[in-house]
């Protein structure tokens, strides 16, 4: 895939990687990395002394999107959500989420782990309206009546914070309401999907600091059975390398 072969130029340094972007209309929303290839050249550059490892755990296609669940091995452990948009087979527009290793969890979930297998594709426009749902009712409008519709009973966790099961995440959420210069979530941006997966990405506030904020979720039979994230503060303006903005 050619997500894959992009970012395998982190371990390597190869300037070659970056040649699948097209620098003309390449759109860089990373604010701490410069424009076009050149830009990921440098930071390939730059990283590939760290004698870096990607592991891909999970990759996803969705249209001119592909999206990927990754481990970096910076000196030190990182997990990231990476999307690109492709046009003709070259990268057009990127966007990312990075956030260091943590846990495992109480209930010993790790960041990365679980189920990786994607079926029921035929669902794939479900789910995604499913994930909207949650994520713009429970998540930005703080409604909880229908929590219980959408999030399994036995839900599996790898929140590094929190245990396995919907009660102890809808605690955790309704906590945020009433503490909510801890974890505000204010818009939903985008939503990916492939089949019983989806990745939403989400703009807010976490302790009052402009917060980025990327759930994934693994759906059987309508309901969210497995959740992963990532939450990344959000850079002053002041300090972007460009002028495209995280979403």
């Amino acid at each position: 895939m050619l997500l894959q072969k992009l970012l395998k130029g982190i371990e390597t340094g190869d300037p070659e990687s970056a040649a699948v972007v097209n620098e003309e209309k390449y759109i860089q929303h990373n604010p701490q990395t410069h424009e076009g290839s050149e830009g990921l050249a440098s930071l390939f550059a730059r990283l590939s002394k760290t004698n870096p490892k990607v592991t891909f755990v999970r990759v996803f296609e969705d249209g001119d999107f592909a999206f990927a669940h990754n481990e970096y091995d910076f000196a030190d452990l990182k997990v990231a959500f990476e999307v690109f948009r492709f046009e003709q087979g070259k990268a057009v527009e990127h966007w990312d989420n990075i956030q260091p290793m943590k846990g495992p969890n109480p209930s010993a979930r790790t960041m990365l782990g679980g189920s990786d297998e994607i079926n029921d594709l035929e669902d794939t426009e479900k789910n995604r309206e499913l994930a909207r749902n949650f994520v713009e009712h429970v998540l930005v409008s703080k409604t909880f009546s229908n929590f219980s519709l959408l999030v399994a009973e036995d839900l599996i966790q790898h929140n590094p914070d929190l245990i396995d099961g919907a009660a102890a995440y809808q605690d955790y959420l309704e906590e945020m309401v009433d503490t909510r210069h801890r974890i505000d979530y204010r818009t939903l941006h985008r939503v990916l999907a492939e089949g019983n997966f989806t990745l939403c990405i989400s703009e807010g506030y976490r302790n009052n600091i402009h917060t980025s904020f990327y759930d994934l979720f693994r759906f059987e039979d309508g309901k969210i059975v497995e959740h992963w994230d990532t939450i990344e503060t959000i850079a002053p303006k002041s300090e972007w390398k460009n002028n495209n903005g995280k979403f």
